[in-house]
């Protein structure tokens, strides 16, 4: 018979709903960054303007590798309360493994 590990609510997986709304949240601030770099250009003086339109150029780029980047907190181990650990029985009185058949 297969052992399962047992479920918890703590380290179950975010829905696919919740998983893609964090992922459009990511991505929505990048865009929004590059539209006040593309606004800026027009306002930097100088050479000033490379530093918005080289962020304009890479952040589509960065937004989506930044998005797709799996950030569930929840994924990792969940740890004992009070280190407790799992104890093996005693073996059984009298220093015998097996006692199958034999009259006590």
């Amino acid at each position: 018979m297969k052992h399962q590990q047992q479920q918890s609510i703590t380290s179950l997986p975010l829905s696919p709903d919740d998983e893609r709304r964090h992922r459009m949240i990511k991505y929505s601030v990048a865009m929004g960054v590059r539209v006040l770099c593309i606004i800026a250009i027009p306002f930097c003086p100088g050479l000033w303007w490379i530093i918005p339109a080289i962020g304009a150029v890479f952040l589509p780029y960065f937004a989506v590798v930044v998005a797709n980047v799996a950030s569930d907190p929840r994924k990792e181990d969940v740890q004992r309360p009070g280190n407790i650990l799992p104890m093996t029985p005693p073996p059984p009185a009298g220093g015998r493994e097996d006692t199958k058949g034999h009259d006590a």
